[in-house]
């Protein structure tokens, strides 16, 4: 029992530590999305992706890539452009872009995973747009997709203003939309964060990696060190189902991830479990809410045969050029809380939310619209984070004193 309690304080703090990494990094991302999204106008963003052309989906992958960090906020702006005439396969090619290129997250993969699963994030996340492209429009479902826009156009739209973004900028009323986008940012994704880092601790701690080397058949690679076909193949289609079960979306599975590629697992399962972030049940969720289950199932299809084709692209191509990433090291030990860079970054990040949360506040008691910070609305998803706070909570707790 005592052993029990010492790993759930180990876990508990392991959690704590890789946050710790990367508090900066999510700060930093949530402020440049925030500026993004006042400061550059949307509204005639459809007429360049309104059509099907290499041109508009490049656009959309762009416009994907400087959008928004929120797995929710992106599924929820895919559909906006989906609602106002975007092609769906542009769309899509947003959707796919704005998870899976935004700066924050290689940022977020350059703390914990290194140089080298940066570049194959992009590489691989420009790869898995192409593809999936190209399946889509190989199976294009016309009535389904005329359906889903029927169903979007009977609801109501809310129209954005046009502006002239050098004049927002220097206005308080610029700064005032940076500080509600960037509160609504983290309104959306802490949840998600928290339970990804603490589930990642956890495993971490009290998950061996046996359990992962056999799920991705690792006893199986040979003494040369290069698995096989069947053995990739078997990895990338793994990856997207771990992911799934993790219930959390791209930020909060890249500390998860890095217990994988510690744990062993090779490059073909690490990256397909990393582009798997739209395959969560909750973002699943969502797209039938906003299309409906056919188109729902539909995308979660074409992202899954596309992360196959990824992952095995990925992992051939960089053997090709012997630029496979080595093993990761572990992560969040006794050494993370230190003063250093992270420190120092930390500091300068929490006095940015600080600032950018104060303005958002005072902005809305003016306007009379502070009702407070409302943290005893109660559902099952907020049920399910506090009990994962409580559990942090009592882990750092025994972790102190045991």
């Amino acid at each position: 029992m005592n052993d029990f309690l010492k790993q759930w304080g180990e876990g508990a703090f392991t959690s704590l530590g890789f946050f710790w990494k990367s508090g900066w990094a999510f700060v930093l991302g949530y402020a440049i999305s925030a500026m993004i999204q006042s400061f550059v106008p949307k509204k005639k963003l459809t007429n360049y992706i309104g059509g099907l052309s290499v041109k508009s989906v490049s656009l959309s992958t762009l416009f994907g890539a400087i959008s928004s960090s929120c797995s929710f906020a992106a599924l929820a702006t895919a559909r906006s452009l989906f609602k106002k005439g975007a092609h769906f396969i542009t769309t899509v090619a947003f959707m796919f872009a704005s998870t899976n290129l935004v700066i924050e997250l290689g940022i977020l993969i350059f703390i914990f995973l290194g140089a080298e699963y940066v570049v194959a994030e992009i590489i691989g996340g420009l790869v898995l747009i192409v593809i999936s492209s190209i399946l889509i429009k190989l199976t294009y479902p016309k009535q389904w997709i005329k359906n889903a826009r029927e169903k979007l156009e009977k609801e109501s739209d809310i129209k954005e203003e046009d502006f002239d973004w050098k004049k927002r900028i220097k206005s308080k009323k610029g700064w005032y939309m940076v500080s509600k986008s960037y509160s609504m940012e983290w309104g959306m994704a802490w949840e998600d964060i928290l339970i990804g880092f603490v589930i990642a601790g956890f495993v971490a701690v009290f998950v061996p990696d046996s359990f992962w080397q056999a799920i991705f058949l690792q006893d199986m690679v040979p003494m040369s060190g290069e698995p096989g076909f069947w053995i990739r193949l078997e990895n990338a289609a793994v990856a997207p189902f771990v992911a799934a079960l993790t219930f959390i979306g791209s930020m909060g599975n890249i500390p998860l991830a890095t217990v994988l590629a510690g744990s062993g697992v090779a490059f073909t399962g690490v990256m397909g479990f990393i582009y798997s972030d739209l395959m969560v049940p909750p973002l699943v969720d969502m797209n039938r809410k906003y299309y409906g289950i056919k188109v729902a199932l539909y995308i979660a299809g074409i992202m899954y045969i596309s992360i196959l084709f990824t992952a095995l692209i990925l992992d051939y191509g960089f053997e090709l050029f012997d630029a496979i990433p080595e093993s990761v090291k572990k992560q969040a030990d006794g050494r993370t809380f230190k003063i250093d860079y992270t420190f120092w970054f930390n500091m300068v990040f929490a006095v940015i939310t600080s600032v950018l949360v104060y303005y958002n506040i005072k902005k809305k008691k003016k306007d009379g619209d502070w009702k407070g910070f409302n943290f005893l609305k109660l559902g099952f998803k907020r049920l399910i984070v506090y009990l994962f706070a409580l559990i942090l909570l009592i882990g750092l707790a025994l972790k102190a004193f045991l």
